[in-house]
């Protein structure tokens, strides 16, 4: 590869950057970093009729949470902006201008009411409107006028599109990365406009155009472009240009069915498909998901690294990928799978590390005595966090840490709760009162010592114990529970429960 790698990732701001959207640019960062080459982010906004406030912004954040920035691009200025496509808008004419003096390209006068009548008159005869060779020379366009005709449309300031001069009987062999060699018969193709009225360049120009200009030297985009590489080859080799190298990546598919994955099936089955919120919809980030996870889930929808390996670090990631190991077929998506991921980098996290994201829910939730206890909240993610997917998830399974419990499991109490225990539980306090160093191994120690010593059956008082203390019959180890609650709130929640369940 004796050309620098410079790929680019060119979403247009129409709206929040779709999961789909992330893997593209997770793909072209990849391959760019495993080469030593630049990550671009171009944004194609020439349809100012879709642009929508705050998605260029989006993009940038949603890039930088995933930890995949790129090199240069809108608000990292390179050598080769700038990197809005509206702000390189008087660039595009004399592209197109080249492409008419070459014969590679003419104007077109007709309006769309006569392309509308076209299109219904084909229908109604069951056919196609295709505007190319075999129709263009009955149409209202430079090729069928004389250049008399055309200037004086011209200078009267008509409306005028340019459209490609698709070429008539011959075969195109297009090469791409993925797929292979795709052969493309040039008289199905439709003469493609390139410039429109309203003085701005369509996609298919400006892209060019730009890729030429920022020495792109490879395309790696979604497979819904793979229909223009005849048009955008065909442009390469009208200017006289070296192609870079193409790479259609596979569709990411729903979870169940047919189709690529849209927003409606999240919003259905209940998972994000944006990787920040956008507007009412939750992103991967709100929903509480590791952008490592993120990454290495949507790393393996679509590409195999040709062994059993699941897990990667980014690192690993740019190590292994390359653009052969990429899938020709879509890849389906699996809701239940990036939760595995999630879980996965969850544990790999320090329980410091979780104790600060847990921190603010505790603060939010927890009472008064228990916080000015000086409770561990690092000590109780230790003992809580091999059941979680997310961090969200340890308010759940901790809260009886927090909080006393003000009602009582019914199934527990029905089983647990005797005659007698009432009064091993009043006994129970006594024993807890008396104890100085209340660390779990003491306190453990003393209360079965007690036990024993009142010829007591374990299956009496522990059970019981952690139906009060938990308000469930769920939890880590009792005395570990105990010990970090702290003497004082466990004796009164022992006493508060002899209360209520007498009751």
């Amino acid at each position: 590869m004796s050309q620098k790698v410079r790929v680019r990732f060119a979403p247009s701001p129409t709206g929040a950057l779709h999961i789909g959207g992330v893997r593209t640019a997770l793909f072209n960062y990849l391959f760019a970093k495993k080469h030593g080459g630049d990550f671009i982010l171009r944004i194609e906004d020439t349809d100012q009729r879709r642009y929508v406030e705050g998605a260029e912004q989006y993009i940038v954040n949603a890039l930088n949470w995933c930890g995949i920035p790129f090199d240069e691009g809108v608000s990292k200025e390179g050598e080769f902006g700038p990197y809005r496509q509206s702000e390189r808008k008087h660039l595009y004419k004399s592209y197109a201008d080249e492409l008419i003096a070459k014969g590679k390209a003419y104007y077109a006068f007709d309006t769309s009411e006569k392309l509308d009548f076209h299109r219904k008159d084909h229908e109604a005869k069951g056919k196609t409107f295709i505007y190319n060779w075999h129709n263009r020379l009955k149409l209202k366009n430079s090729l069928a006028l004389s250049p008399e005709e055309v200037q004086v449309k011209l200078d009267a300031g008509e409306d005028y599109v340019i459209r490609f001069k698709s070429p008539q009987d011959e075969k195109l062999i297009l090469t791409d990365i993925i797929r292979g060699d795709i052969h493309i018969d040039t008289n199905v193709l439709d003469d493609k406009v390139l410039f429109k009225s309203d003085g701005m360049p369509t996609y298919h120009l400006a892209n060019i155009v730009d890729d030429h200009l920022m020495e792109i030297s490879h395309v790696i985009r979604g497979e819904e472009w793979l229909p223009s590489l005849a048009l955008h080859k065909q442009l390469y080799d009208a200017f006289g240009w070296d192609a870079p190298q193409f790479a259609h990546l596979p569709l990411i598919m729903k979870p169940v069915g047919k189709g690529k994955l849209s927003k409606r099936d999240g919003e259905k089955l209940g998972f994000p498909v944006f990787p920040l919120s956008w507007n009412e919809s939750k992103g991967y980030k709100e929903e509480g998901y590791f952008p490592e996870a993120v990454v290495n889930f949507l790393a393996l929808l679509g590409w195999n690294p040709g062994t059993e390996q699941e897990l990667f670090s980014l690192s690993e990631l740019i190590a292994a990928f390359s653009l052969e190991r990429v899938n020709k077929s879509g890849a389906r998506f699996d809701p239940d799978k990036t939760k595995w991921y999630n879980q996965h980098y969850l544990q790999t996290k320090t329980d410091a590390e979780l104790a600060g994201l847990f921190e603010p829910i505790v603060q939010e939730n927890a009472s008064d005595s228990v916080l000015n206890n000086g409770i561990s909240i690092e000590k109780i993610v230790s003992l809580i966090k091999e059941r979680a997917v997310f961090v969200s998830d340890f308010w759940q399974l901790s809260d009886y840490f927090f909080l006393a419990p003000t009602s009582y499991a019914e199934k527990g109490v029905k089983k647990q709760w005797k005659e007698g225990t009432p009064d091993i539980m009043n006994q129970l306090v006594s024993v807890l009162e008396s104890i100085e160093d209340f660390s779990s191994e003491n306190v453990e120690n003393l209360v079965k010592a007690w036990i024993t010593e009142k010829e007591l059956s374990f299956g009496k008082v522990m059970p019981p114990l952690r139906l009060v203390i938990v308000g469930d019959m769920k939890g880590p180890h009792i005395f570990d529970i105990l010990s970090m609650i702290g003497k004082e709130e466990s004796i009164q929640r022992i006493q508060a429960s002899i209360e209520r369940l007498a009751s």
